[in-house]
């Protein structure tokens, strides 16, 4: 059975606007052209509504709009890879922590912000359409454990967040009928969240296809516990599964982000030495424990920005879209450790050996 081996390279643009070169066997070449020889299938790209402020200050992390993830796309399709819509419902990051309405729905609520849940996907999609770029796979949401669109979305308002997903599948269903519907959670090692969340939607009858996991083994656990809620989740809810996030770092070296770095402690946590070899035998444990779900069901594993090497000026975020966020955290890149290319942007031993896992 083929395993869909999928990159999340939503950064590539800013990346590449600030110099970020990348090279596969001393040779520099495309970063798409790169993936595709490496044996990636499909290519998994977010979008945000209007990452900018009034001023048309951008927020930074990839500056993914419409326009962005159109291109991107197209790269993608040109190598001959799948695409992965992830639509995030927001003008920025969407996550279990927050979930905040775009700025033009901010005074929206009920039927009507449903309306423009399913409009708006539909216009999304349309776009992609008009270019010959629909994607194959359309995440209706992001992370979406507690919820999207806060309050109204909020898990516990088990109407309203299903109101709102039933709205943004039927944009999708609408437009390109073809693409698999995924619903992502993170942690996907925690089965009684998983149990709970899906058996609370279950009754609303929502028309989706794959339950999408984050799994990120520092700090989410072990490969068996994987496994277990895979083999559980997919056989009660007839559903098939993708882990469609993950990451493990290379390396402790901080490249001058002191916040949010993979450190020694999540190096002990993931049970790998933060090696290259370590993070070839972690992403090719991680294959083999996807095709060990039972019934086939355990269709694909994503890597979540390989290509986000240490150039310091790409972060999270700029200082507006820091400000937007209400975070205080540092805004730095805390990928460059977990890329799967060095510092330099040469194609590691974990991205050179995936075509054989």
């Amino acid at each position: 059975m083929h395993v869909i081996k999928g990159m999340d390279v939503s950064f590539t643009r800013e990346l590449e606007d600030l110099g970020a070169g990348y090279y596969l066997n001393g040779e520099r070449k495309d970063v798409f052209e790169i993936l595709k020889a490496c044996g990636t299938d499909l290519i998994r790209l977010r979008l945000w509504m209007n990452p900018y402020d009034e001023k048309l200050r951008p927020y930074g992390g990839g500056m993914n709009d419409i326009a962005t993830t159109i291109e991107l796309a197209r790269r993608a399709k040109k190598n001959g890879m799948q695409i992965l819509l992830d639509i995030h419902y927001s003008d920025f990051w969407a996550d279990p922590g927050k979930q905040f309405k775009p700025k033009a729905w901010k005074n929206l609520s009920g039927e009507r912000l449903a309306d423009a849940v399913k409009n708006y996907t539909m216009r999304v999609l349309e776009a992609m359409r008009d270019e010959a770029l629909l994607p194959e796979y359309v995440q209706v949401g992001n992370e979406i454990t507690n919820g999207m669109l806060w309050p109204d979305g909020k898990t516990e308002n088990s109407d309203e967040l299903a109101l709102l997903l039933q709205n943004g599948i039927e944009g999708v269903r609408t437009v390109s009928p073809a693409s698999k519907i995924i619903i992502h959670l993170d942690y996907g090692t925690d089965n009684v969240m998983y149990r709970k969340w899906f058996t609370q939607i279950q009754p609303y009858g929502l028309e989706f296809d794959i339950i999408g996991m984050s799994y990120y083994p520092h700090y989410n656990g072990s490969l068996e516990m994987l496994l277990a809620n895979m083999n559980d989740i997919s056989s009660e809810f007839d559903k098939d599964i993708m882990v469609v996030e993950t990451s493990i770092g290379y390396t402790t070296e901080k490249f001058g982000c002191e916040q949010m770095a993979y450190s020694p402690e999540m190096e002990e946590k993931s049970g790998y030495p933060a090696t290259v070899e370590g993070q070839k035998n972690f992403l090719n444990d991680l294959f083999q424990t996807v095709r060990e779900v039972k019934n086939n069901r355990g269709i694909g594993v994503i890597y979540w920005e390989p290509e986000w090497i240490p150039i310091k000026e790409c972060r999270w975020a700029t200082k507006t879209g820091q400000k937007y966020m209400r975070e205080d955290i540092e805004p730095g890149n805390s990928q460059g450790s977990q890329a799967l290319f060095d510092s330099e942007g040469n194609a590691n031993p974990a991205l050179l050996a995936l075509k054989d896992m």
